[in-house]
C-alpha cells in the first residue's frame, strides 16, 4: 500500500468484559512528528446472550470447534462492517484494524490467541484488514500487551499518564525517557462478573456499590493476589482471572453488594499504587467503560486527591479510544513502523506488529 500522511480507517476493538464489539471509523493524519485523529462516527454492538455465551467459553472448545468460531466471529465482523458502512454511508476505508476478541493469553507459554479471522473479514468485506497484532512481540519474548501505550504515545501525548478502565485496568506514562505501560488490576470483568449474579449486565453508576460496605477479609484477599505484581508487573488475562479472582468473588456469604463495593475499593488502591508519587501532581486521562461508573471514579479522585488530577474527556473518547488506537497501530503497520514498544512488553526488540489480508 503506498505510503501517505492521511488514512481513513475502521478499528474494531472486543475487550474483555464482553460489553460489546467497538467500530470506530477516524481519520489519523501526521503531523511533525506526532499523528492526529478526527472520530467520524463510532458505535458499540452489544453482543446478544449467544454471542456472550460462545465468547465467554471459547475457550473450552475442542480444536475443531474453535476453528470454526474462529470463521464464524469473522463473518461476524465483517457483517457489523458492511451494515456501519451503510448505515452511515461511508463511502471510502482504507483499511480495517481489527484486534479479535482475546481467547487464550498465555506469553509465558509462547502464545496469544484473538478470536476472528482477519482473513475471513477482509474477504467476505471487501476491504483489505490489519489484524493479530500481539503475536510478534509474544515470539520475541513480550507480553503481547498493553498495546495501547504507543497511542498513548502519539494521540495523548500532553498527559501525565493515560488510564485504562476496561475489563482489566492498566496505564503508560513516560518514565527516564522512555514510555512504559502495565496491567495492575482486573476492573470491569470483576464488577460485571458480579453484576451479573443478579442478572444485570452491569451496575450502571456503581449504584448498587455505593449501598455496600467493605469486606475487610475480602478485601484483604484481593490484595494478596495484587502484592506480587506490584514488584512484578505482567499482562492480565482471562486465566488469571478466572484462577485467582473468581474464587473470591464466589464467597455467597458476603453480600453481593458489599462484593461490588469491596471490588470497587480494590481498584481503586491498585491505582493509587501503580500511579508513582512525583513532586507535583500529575495530569491522568481516563478512559475505558470503568470510567462511566461514577462511583468508581468518586473512590478513584478521592484516593489519589494531592497526587493526580483525574481528566475525564467527552464520550466518544471514553468508549471508543482503544478503538482508535489499534486503528493507529494498524496505520503504522502499514507504512512498517514501529506499533509495539519493547520498554512496554518485555520484548527483545521494538517491533511493527500485524498480519495483512487483503491488501
Amino acid at each position: 500500500m503506498k505510503t501517505l500522511n492521511k488514512y481513513k480507517v475502521i478499528g474494531l476493538m472486543s475487550g474483555t468484559s464482553l460489553d460489546g464489539l467497538d467500530i470506530v471509523y477516524c481519520k489519523i493524519r501526521r503531523a511533525k512528528k506526532t499523528w492526529k485523529f478526527e472520530i467520524q462516527t463510532a458505535t458499540t454492538i452489544k453482543y446478544n446472550q449467544d454471542w456472550k455465551r460462545k465468547l465467554s467459553s471459547a475457550h473450552t472448545l475442542s480444536a475443531t470447534e474453535l476453528f470454526s468460531l474462529d470463521h464464524a466471529y469473522g463473518k461476524y465482523l465483517a457483517k457489523a462492517v458492511v451494515d456501519f458502512n451503510k448505515k452511515h454511508k461511508i463511502k471510502h476505508i482504507d483499511f480495517v484494524a481489527s484486534h479479535g476478541h482475546t481467547i487464550f493469553h498465555q506469553p509465558e507459554n509462547g502464545f496469544t490467541y484473538q478470536l476472528g479471522s482477519g482473513q475471513i473479514l477482509s474477504d467476505v468485506s471487501g476491504i483489505p484488514v490489519v489484524f493479530d497484532f500481539r503475536s510478534l512481540d509474544v515470539i520475541r519474548g513480550g507480553q503481547g500487551a498493553p498495546l495501547v501505550p504507543i497511542g498513548d504515545h502519539y494521540l495523548f501525548g500532553d498527559y501525565d499518564i493515560c488510564l485504562n478502565l476496561g475489563g482489566i485496568a492498566n496505564l503508560s506514562m513516560v518514565h527516564k525517557g522512555q514510555r512504559i505501560a502495565f496491567d495492575f488490576c482486573f476492573a470491569n470483568m470483576g464488577l460485571n462478573y458480579l453484576a451479573g449474579k443478579s442478572g444485570k449486565e452491569y451496575d450502571k453508576n456503581g449504584e448498587v456499590a455505593a449501598t455496600g460496605a467493605i469486606d475487610k477479609v475480602m478485601l484483604k484477599n484481593l490484595e494478596g493476589v495484587y502484592k506480587p505484581f506490584r514488584k512484578n508487573r505482567s499482562s492480565l488475562g482471562r486465566e488469571g482471572f478466572e484462577k485467582l479472582i473468581q474464587p473470591i468473588l464466589e464467597n455467597d456469604t458476603i453480600p453481593l453488594k458489599n462484593r461490588l463495593r469491596t471490588f470497587c475499593e480494590s481498584i481503586a488502591i491498585e491505582i493509587t499504587n501503580a500511579v508513582p508519587s512525583k513532586k507535583k501532581k500529575v495530569k491522568l486521562l481516563a478512559t475505558g467503560g470503568g470510567v462511566l461508573n461514577s462511583f468508581l471514579v468518586q473512590l478513584i479522585e478521592e484516593k489519589m486527591l494531592g497526587k493526580a488530577e483525574l481528566i475525564i474527556p467527552d464520550r466518544q473518547i471514553i468508549e471508543f479510544k482503544e478503538a482508535v488506537v489499534f486503528a493507529l497501530l494498524g496505520v503504522l503497520r502499514i507504512r512498517g513502523e514501529v506499533n509495539c514498544l519493547k520498554s512496554v512488553t518485555g520484548a527483545s526488540e521494538d517491533s511493527s506488529c500485524g498480519v495483512l489480508a487483503g491488501f
